[in-house]
């Protein structure tokens, strides 16, 4: 793979097929402003008139466009070659696509997907061509429906608050694949500590009874367990025995080698490459168990957002760099807000030993129309499967800050496809505001008076209630309790214009930020009912200026005060 293409990395590191063909680069492109573009027979053999970056949006300085006004629709289109020897087994695969895709191979239908932040791919084999094939691909986008999710993209022209720069069309990377018709499709690791037992799911497409699914597991390059299990109904369930199992933690990130085979007699048909880590997620009021025991979850707000590329990393440092600078300050995690993270953040985030919440961009869906549920359900269990196997994922938040009173049907709904899918992780089905039903309870909470701000949680240390953001929440049912936002402190000494936004009133010092940034901390931390804090946030984005970091990633403050602070032993752990 060329270094000179952007982001040349492998982009699905949990399962990974040897022969690919990155689609990154250079694309010819075109805005649709009034949707015409299908009856001007864009879609088949027409040259578009531009040209862009991908996989970088159009709104994004690495884009080669930085165009931040609305774009109803935009249009690729490339040529590609596929190696000769890849005949019969052709996938095209597109990480992300902001919103509605359509895609044309020499001018067939390819296929279709509808979500901004979910895989999709379509097997191309029938319609390529020896030589030179043509790919196309529509993206239709409105931010400003209420039946889109849209996370924090602006639906004004400009950003304000605590929303910024949209993203349109193409924004993780696009690459075609050498799989076969009958091959491996995906797979579930259920990691069993106590008995360090691997239990894996492995479906299937289109495999026959004949065939063999063999997975071997390796630590550090040594084999430690091997296995096979026929293929029944399209899926093969293996139990793999690792001896004395190496758990998966912040202190120790172990990860185990897998490799899956699907063979048929004596001959190998598909082959892919994963790695899992041995942990498990318990709740024990008032504590989240990390593998038997209890661990304060230090978390930093973090929106995935960059100055040069807004949704999309300019490279895969950048993805790791951002986990190394909240480390650096002394936390454990982050809630990842109101954007669905690229495969390459979670594969990070499992190495360094680095917590994660998953979320999905709730933002822009008003969740009380009736068809709701369609926008935002088919798209979330899609992304809770692609994410399902990352040890870093801790727990699932597929809404925030719901604020429709009293909650409507689909917050429960979303709740319990979510634990039916995944029952292994605990499900916040709204952060903050109006819960139905949750296994965590949260709160969210700007308060900027230290004092005002611990008296909120000063009841449910000894026998009260906790506090709610709502009167229509459901009642507190013991569950380990967290304050999943607060602090937002608003900190840009040197700005000279009032466009810059924050929370509270500005400390006039450094040492004065400090001082609140302790003691409003130290009243969650030294909480002994209290799990977990989530702390607002980790950089700057645009106007918004609450973070611990400026968007170019450079420190407000010295990294090791504010981790001296976040490391103190949290009461909930010397239980």
């Amino acid at each position: 793979m060329s270094r000179d293409l952007p982001r040349p990395e492998y982009p699905r590191p949990q399962w990974v097929r040897p022969d690919w063909l990155s689609l990154n680069g250079e694309w010819e492109f075109e805005e649709d402003r009034d949707l015409s573009g299908l009856d001007r027979g864009l879609c088949c053999g027409h040259p578009l008139s531009g040209r862009i970056v991908v996989p970088f949006a159009p709104e994004s300085r690495l884009s080669g466009l930085g165009k931040t006004e609305f774009m109803p629709a935009v249009w690729y289109r490339r040529t590609f070659r596929p190696p000769d020897e890849w005949q019969g087994r052709r996938v095209l695969h597109f990480g992300a696509v902001d919103y509605e895709t359509t895609v044309w191979v020499n001018g067939r239908l390819g296929g279709s997907h509808r979500g901004g932040y979910s895989p999709f791919e379509f097997d191309i084999t029938p319609h390529l061509r020896d030589g030179d094939n043509e790919l196309v691909v529509r993206a239709i986008d409105d931010t400003g429906s209420a039946l889109q999710p849209s996370g924090k993209q602006s639906e004004r022209p400009e950003s304000y608050g605590c929303l910024y720069t949209r993203t349109t069309g193409i924004w993780q990377t696009v690459w075609l694949e050498a799989a076969p018709a009958v091959r491996l499709e995906r797979a579930r690791f259920l990691p069993d500590v106590q008995r360090s037992r691997l239990s894996v799911v492995v479906q299937t497409t289109d495999a026959a009874s004949d065939h063999v699914v063999i997975a071997v597991a390796r630590a550090e390059g040594a084999e430690v367990a091997k296995v096979g299990a026929d293929v029944q109904g399209g899926a093969a369930a293996l139990d793999l025995d690792l001896g004395e199992a190496r758990a998966w933690s912040p202190d120790d990130p172990f990860l185990y080698d897998l490799e899956l085979h699907l063979t048929a007699g004596d001959s190998l048909v598909d082959r892919v490459e994963s790695y899992f880590g041995m942990r498990q997620i318990d709740l024990e009021s008032p504590a989240i168990l990390l593998n038997g025991r209890p661990l304060f979850q230090r978390l930093v707000l973090d929106q995935g957002y960059y100055p040069d590329g807004i949704y999309t990393a300019p490279d895969d440092d950048a993805l790791r760099r951002d986990i190394d600078l909240s480390q650096a300050m002394g936390f454990n995690g982050a809630r990842l807000h109101q954007k669905v993270f690229e495969p390459r953040f979670l594969y990070w985030a499992d190495r360094l030993g680095y917590l994660v919440w998953g979320e999905y961009p709730s933002w822009g869906l008003d969740i009380s129309l009736p068809d709701a549920l369609a926008s935002i359900l088919p798209e979330w269990l899609a992304v809770v499967q692609r994410d399902f196997n990352h040890p870093s994922v801790v727990g699932w938040g597929p809404l925030n800050e719901t604020r429709h009173e009293p909650t409507p049907a689909l917050v429960p709904a979303v709740y319990w496809a979510t634990k039916q899918l995944d029952p292994t992780r605990p499900v916040i089905d709204t952060s903050g505001y109006v819960h139905a039903v949750t296994d965590v309870d949260d709160c969210h909470s700007y308060e900027q008076d230290p004092e005002k701000f611990a008296a909120l949680f000063a009841a449910f240390a000894g026998d009260g209630e906790p506090f709610r953001n709502s009167a229509f929440d459901a009642p507190h049912r013991g569950q380990p309790y967290f304050v999943s936002e607060y602090g937002g402190v608003w900190w840009n000494p040197g700005q000279t214009d009032d466009k810059a936004w924050g929370y509270g009133d500005r400390p006039k010092t450094e040492e004065e930020f400090l001082a609140r940034y302790r003691a409003l901390t130290e009243a969650i931390l030294l909480h002994p009912k209290i799990c977990g804090f989530c702390y607002t946030q980790l950089y700057d984005i645009e106007q918004e200026v609450n973070g611990l970091y400026s968007y170019d990633r450079k420190p407000k403050f010295d990294p090791a005060v504010i981790r001296a602070i976040n490391e103190q032993e949290a009461a909930v752990e010397g239980r």
